[in-house]
């Protein structure tokens, strides 16, 4: 509560004092990261074409202590979709493709749940959400795994809608996924060569870079924490590569900067054209509705809609258009906004998961568009941060709860030893040590492995072996009529992976 107070504090002196923007947004980020746990912040804002603020807070790693600057680099994760609607919007103005060209005609293994959406499935329908396929739908098929973008893509066949084809938002990286495979297609060179010669060589940007495996060329670059019991852990990188086209693009604020003039110019910067003015128009009309919930209703009035147009989501508040992403990896949460109108530009890049690049965003929009009506965005969303750790805290003990006590597994334990399959996914191997403990092993995603211990009945307690974003889970066999095991449930509650789109039967040796 004392941080909340003495951001509230800052805030509002802020507000009324003789500080310029852009140093009242300086003072107040400085003080946010402590009162927010985040190691560290890097934040550039463009103003008519103009750099107002560039600059690093806190440290890259909590290990070294190095401090953060605006050449650290960070995943910006799915402010990566940006670039590949972008470059597809080159190809369209060289006549190469066409925004409804159908998806098949380039990439002749897609398949959908259905012929029919499948063969009628465009270009604009990858860039915006509308497949019908729940949010997230299938990301276990690409992270941390093994299996190759065209693997993911034919596998994503299998996965079940929940809405009609284009009825619904559903945010989807598979379909970002096959933009980028449409590109190799097209171009035939790999999509980030392409954007690389397009967009990043020209523009300068000569530290953004597409995959994990460049991060050893580069001494300027951030480690991604998780915050464990208050305190901040550092963790390993996830390698991104299967899934590029939708989210693995590394960079710093100074090569954003660089970006963000591209799109406040609407594709010409320095005299240069890269796309034109009727394609960005294209890539910031809404494609896909989003509702507004009633949260939003309630604390931003002067927000009226949202939506998805192709890469970029949209909404308007104080009267103005904001074109804004945000992007969430593991250990690193960062949000770009813009506001075509005003001419100004946003990026907000953090190394811990957290939702501080949101609160900031509308924190700065206040102080830009309406300083009159601006609200302590970071105290409020903080106080929500913390709320939201007591909800948490209550739904495990709540779980802790409902555990039924001496109970005993059906079977022994190396009856639950064996091979299950998903045949859109791989396989998932269960042993029995020498300890008698049973552990796991998902063979398409190395990192996903560990112990099982006992819950009750036939439900065992998921342990993760390694530290990474995903919680405890729950691991359930279903037994046959003959009382043998016949498949293996996982669920794992979290916001970004669905473990229960796995169907898991057991393999006879």
């Amino acid at each position: 509560m004392r941080q909340i107070l003495f951001l509230s504090f800052v805030f509002f002196h802020l507000i009324g004092s003789t500080q310029s923007t852009e140093e009242k947004i300086d003072t107040y980020i400085s003080a946010a990261i402590t009162a927010w746990n985040i190691p560290g912040v890097s934040i550039a804002i463009v103003k008519d074409g103009q750099v107002l603020l560039s600059k690093g807070y806190g440290v890259s790693d909590f290990r070294t202590g190095k401090q953060t600057s605006d050449k650290s680099l960070f995943a910006i994760a799915s402010n990566t979709k940006a670039y590949t609607s972008a470059a597809i919007a080159t190809l369209v103005e060289q006549g190469k493709l066409n925004w409804d060209d159908k998806v098949v005609d380039y990439l002749p293994y897609f398949k959908m749940y259905d012929p029919y959406v499948t063969a009628e499935f465009t270009i604009s329908d990858l860039l915006s959400h509308r497949s019908g396929l729940a949010t997230f739908s299938g990301d276990l098929l690409w992270y941390g795994t093994d299996l190759s973008r065209e693997k993911v893509i034919k596998s994503a066949s299998e996965l079940e809608p929940v809405a009609g084809f284009r009825s619904a938002y559903g945010y989807q990286n598979i379909m970002f996924l096959a933009a980028g495979e449409v590109i190799e297609s097209i171009t035939g060179r790999p999509w980030y060569e392409y954007i690389d010669v397009t967009f990043l060589e020209p523009l300068g940007m000569a530290h953004t870079l597409h995959s994990t495996n460049q991060l050893s060329n580069e001494t300027e670059h951030c480690a991604p924490h998780n915050e464990v019991d208050g305190k901040n852990v550092a963790i390993d990188w996830v390698n991104w590569d299967n899934m590029g086209p939708a989210g693995s693009f590394i960079s710093n604020v100074d090569d954003l900067s660089k970006w963000m003039k591209l799109q406040l110019g609407k594709g010409t910067v320095d005299g240069k054209t890269y796309w034109t003015e009727a394609s960005s128009n294209r890539m910031w009309t809404i494609h896909t509705p989003k509702p507004l919930s009633n949260w939003h209703r309630t604390n931003f009035p002067s927000k009226h809609f949202a939506g998805y147009g192709l890469g970029w989501d949209l909404f308007d508040y104080h009267g103005k258009m904001v074109v804004n992403h945000g992007g969430g990896y593991d250990g690193f949460i960062s949000q770009t906004f813009m506001v075509p109108e005003e001419n100004l530009g946003v990026v907000v890049l953090t190394n811990n998961n957290n939702f501080f690049p949101y609160a900031m965003m509308y924190h700065i929009l206040d102080l830009y568009l309406a300083p009159n009506q601006a609200k302590d965005w970071g105290a409020y969303m903080l106080d929500l941060k913390k709320a939201q750790a007591i909800v948490d805290k209550e739904k495990e003990a709540a779980m802790n709860a409902s555990q039924i006590q001496d109970t005993k597994p059906s079977l022994p334990l190396s009856a639950y030893a064996g091979t299950y399959l998903d045949p859109k996914y791989g396989k998932v191997t269960l042993t029995l040590d020498k300890k008698k403990e049973l552990s796991f092993q998902f063979a398409p995603t190395a990192l996903f492995h560990g112990t099982l211990s006992h819950w009750h009945y036939d439900s065992f307690r998921l342990i993760w072996g390694e530290q990474h974003m995903l919680p405890k889970g729950m691991m359930t066999f279903v037994l046959d009529a003959e009382g043998k095991v016949s498949e293996l449930k996982i669920d794992c509650p979290n916001p970004d992976l669905d473990f229960t789109e796995l169907h898991l039967n057991r393999v006879t040796e």
